[in-house]
């Protein structure tokens, strides 16, 4: 389905292509001229995605804005481009923060300015490529794209550790990858060996009726794969490394789009692939989310750099997704949608707010500052912002997500929820006492008495995240309404397919676990 009878989709994907073609002409001594084409290209590409918001029609399930192409015919992998409810909001966000990041970056980076700004749009290419891929192949091809401009702004514009870093996040991200990509042939094949056709589809490959026998270990490849992208405790060793190190606008991407990656392959893939053995998995991972949410919580607390604070509190907030989204009912996987965007706006704010910082102090350690609100109130007012959202204060983009999580996951586990509901309480004690300790304690430090407020352009980057922060908070239904259809039918075709599956009594692996566990196995999810 297409509305506007027009390619707006590989316009949106291709579009930052244009961008590095110019910025490719461009002498690189001409540092603002690249700064400024980056900014504009990457704003022009916000517009040009704007489209797909007003002719998206909330009222189907159905992929919308679809482009097929056949691309290598003799293996049948197409050209295949479409979006929905899930993935609608996911691509707005991409399309949000690029140029957010390309203004952040304006006096922060200083070499390779020409390569630097080239970076960020490839990135943003292969985010929205994988997005709106509904070809396993093209979306793996893209998938794997994401690693290497992600790979040199870590690796070239990052920390003093910034080789480590990077090379650990690429091993980790590429060694998943392979088990995905295990399990993407070993479809294709079962596919042919079932229907007798090649092909990638993934709104084919739903269609199969695979074993349960090897669900376990198809799910088990793509869990792997996307955990370590989330990513879930105890896959996570990677990130705080990845975040300290990155450039701000590394960090804002990481965590605002790239992370969420691993929970949009959940749903996109795993989940509706392999139904039976999703439900199997459901108290393992609802179980290994609450510790994530406890732990990146319990972690962020006793750091003394606020950035990594601030990388372990998206360990914690990524339990949160995951919690919801394994909740498995209308509330939880809307929830879990939505805490993606909130935790886009909410820490992507955090880090550009720490990155504003440490521009003019050059530390991130919280014993270095003290009573900043005197010298910074614009500064200040930002920073509460990010951090009552951060902390879901009611009015706040965060509080709905948390909510509607903890609703839906009340039903499904309802002694996960109440675990997980403390998290909530100490996201807001390691947050606030951050915040109190940079902003209002004694400004007794002769270096903080001379730092200079936020000048304009440092208002326009931070301005639209906090606009959001509350307009999320108190109008959701805008954001809600475009998923409902999608959502609804995500969960009736699950349940479908679940119970048919189920009534083939076929004990798998995960259902060992689940008794083990001692775990009651939850067959009566319900659509609201």
């Amino acid at each position: 389905m297409n509305q506007l009878n027009f390619p707006i989709i590989s316009l949106v994907t291709f579009f930052p292509i244009f961008g590095v073609l110019i910025l490719l002409m461009i002498d690189k001594e001409s540092e603002d001229v690249l700064r400024g084409t980056a900014v504009a290209f990457s704003v022009i590409e916000f517009f040009l995605s704007l489209p797909l918001i007003f002719y998206f029609n909330d009222a189907t399930h159905q992929m919308q804005f679809v482009e097929l192409i056949p691309w290598i015919k003799s293996f049948g992998i197409n050209y295949y481009l479409g979006i929905d409810g899930i993935s609608l909001w996911l691509v707005i966000l991409t399309t949000f923060l690029t140029p957010i990041c390309v203004l952040c970056s304006w006096t922060y980076i200083q070499k390779y300015v020409k390569e630097y700004m080239i970076c960020l749009l490839l990135l943003e290419t292969a985010m929205l490529g994988a997005l709106v891929s509904l070809d396993m192949i093209l979306f793996y091809v893209f998938w794997e794209l994401m690693l290497i401009p992600m790979y040199l702004l870590i690796g070239v514009w990052g920390g003093k550790e910034r080789i480590y870093a990077a090379v650990k996040f690429f091993i980790y991200t590429a060694a998943g990858s392979v088990f995905m990509l295990l399990s993407i042939i070993f479809l294709y094949y079962y596919n042919y060996k079932v229907t007798g056709v090649y092909t990638f589809s993934i709104l084919e490959l739903y269609k199969l009726n695979i074993p349960v026998s090897v669900q376990f270990w198809l799910c088990l490849a793509f869990f792997v794969s996307f955990a370590i992208k989330v990513p879930m405790f105890p896959l996570h060793t990677w990130l705080p490394d990845a975040h300290v190190q990155a450039p701000t606008a590394g960090s804002v991407i990481l965590a605002g789009v790239l992370l969420k990656m691993g929970t949009y392959g959940f749903l996109r893939f795993a989940m509706p692939l392999f139904p039976y053995a999703t439900h199997q998995f459901m108290p393992v991972i609802a179980t290994l989310a609450v510790i994530g949410i406890v732990y990146g919580a319990l972690v962020a607390m006793v750091q003394p750099d606020m950035k990594k604070l601030v990388a372990y509190s998206s360990v914690s907030h990524l339990g949160y997704v995951m919690l919801g989204l394994f909740a498995l009912n209308m509330q939880g996987v809307e929830g879990g949608i939505y805490q993606m965007l909130n935790h886009g706006i909410s820490t992507g704010a955090l880090f550009l707010i720490v990155g504003m910082i440490y521009e003019r102090r050059h530390t991130r350690m919280i014993k270095d500052f003290g009573g900043i609100a005197k010298v910074m109130p614009v500064f200040a007012t930002f920073f509460m912002i990010a951090t009552l959202s951060s902390v879901a204060v009611p009015g706040t983009n965060g509080f709905v997500g948390e909510f509607m999580i903890l609703v839906g996951a009340f039903r499904s586990f309802p002694i996960f929820a109440v675990v997980a509901a403390s998290g909530a309480i100490l996201g807001a004690l390691y947050m606030l006492w951050m915040y109190q300790r940079v902003m209002f304690c004694p400004l007794d430090k002769p270096e903080n008495e001379k730092l200079k407020d936020l000048n304009a352009r440092e208002i326009i980057t931070l301005l639209p995240l906090a606009v959001l922060v509350f307009v999320m908070g108190f109008f959701p239904g805008l954001f809600l309404r475009k998923m409902d259809a999608t959502v609804s039918y995500f969960l009736k075709d699950f349940n479908t397919r679940y119970e048919a599956y189920a009534q083939q009594q076929q004990p798998t692996i995960g259902d060992r676990i689940a008794a083990v566990m001692q775990i009651k196995d939850n067959k009566n999810i319900t659509v609201e």
